[in-house]
């Protein structure tokens, strides 16, 4: 098995942040936590924010830690440091968001509070739009008193971990999200690192196609043959927490969390949906940045299909809307 080990950073990075002040400690397995920067403070020189989105590429998330008074403007600002440096929504406003910010994703356990239920199954943001999102932001304005945070899989070091026979098969397809018909391959790689890295919407997938050769084009996975993707990519990624790429973050009141959109697959922890008299109230605000480039599916795939046309013929699952292809029957699946 390949070994599922992670970046540390060298000497020369770690002198750029220390010289401005800024201590980063690694978290385990994935992850890492910056002291030393108010996110509502201007931001840090050039060179710095180039040191953390790095690190984000290669652990997946950073944390700033008691950030208990940065407001929702100044939280989408330090949002802007990374990767397309827009804030790019496509979320609904929930009425209780302060000042209707339409670029805040309020979410909660309490619904009369802010949006609940998002994100149970694994999942990367943007999957129904073309360019996805490089970045997402949480930051933590209630942690729930009894738990309920959010786990990450490093899906970097996921790909590597699998036998070659089914890295070449994952390497032919591409997922058809259910909702817009936009295609993404189920690996690519990721533009700072290199590393080639899993991608899959267990929420919003509508179809997989898969490329059967250079001339005879592709064809769509039957049920049983996505019913057996699904599982093995949840498989896969519930694996890293025993394989040192995948941990559930517990929050702390302020923490301001942002993630690599193209190396994290993210998912709420089930606590995390509890209702709040069983295990607090939870309330956090979401930001979402605009890419770099569009993930297009490598195998001479358009960016787009109808995926409320015509079914593309034989015995494939091609469905439209709502949360996409039910894999499992007892599972929720909201996003």
């Amino acid at each position: 098995m390949a070994s599922t080990a992670l970046w540390t950073p060298d000497a020369a990075s770690l002198k750029i942040l220390t010289d401005t002040g800024v201590q980063l400690n690694l978290l385990e397995p994935i992850g890492a936590e910056v002291c030393g920067i108010d996110l509502a403070a201007s931001p840090p020189g050039n060179q710095v924010i180039e040191v953390l989105e790095t690190i984000m590429a290669e652990r997946g998330f950073v944390v700033f830690k008691q950030q208990q008074d940065l407001q929702p403007e100044e939280f989408l600002a330090a949002s802007c440091w990374w990767g397309g440096k827009e804030i790019h929504s496509t979320h609904g406003v929930h009425p209780a968001t302060p000042g209707q910010n339409r670029d805040i994703f309020r979410l909660s356990n309490d619904p009369k509070i802010g949006i609940p239920g998002v994100g149970p199954q694994w999942h990367n943001d943007g999957s129904f739009i073309p360019e996805t999102f490089s970045h997402s932001g949480y930051h933590i304005i209630r942690p729930a008193e009894r738990g309920g945070g959010t786990s990450f899989a490093h899906q970097g070091a996921a790909f590597a971990t699998l036998p070659e026979e089914t890295k070449q098969y994952w390497r032919r397809l591409a997922s058809v999200n259910s909702s817009s018909g936009v295609v993404h391959p189920l690996v690519h790689q990721h533009p700072l690192t290199g590393r080639e890295c899993v991608w899959l919407h267990l929420g919003m997938t509508g179809a997989v196609l898969e490329q059967v050769s250079e001339t005879d084009g592709f064809r769509l996975l039957n049920a049983q043959e996505l019913t057996a993707l699904c599982r093995a990519y949840n498989q896969l990624l519930n694996a890293g927490f025993s394989q040192d790429f995948a941990v559930t973050y517990e929050y702390q009141q302020g923490d301001c969390l942002f993630i690599d959109n193209l190396a994290v697959a993210h998912r709420a922890a089930p606590e995390a949906h509890l209702p709040a008299d069983q295990q607090g109230l939870r309330i956090m605000h979401r930001s979402t940045v605009k890419g770099r480039d569009v993930l297009k599916p490598r195998l001479g795939l358009p960016v787009d299909v109808d995926i409320y046309g015509p079914h593309p013929g034989g015995d494939g699952i091609w469905q439209s809307g709502g949360v996409g292809f039910r894999w499992e029957s007892d599972i929720p699946m909201q996003n």
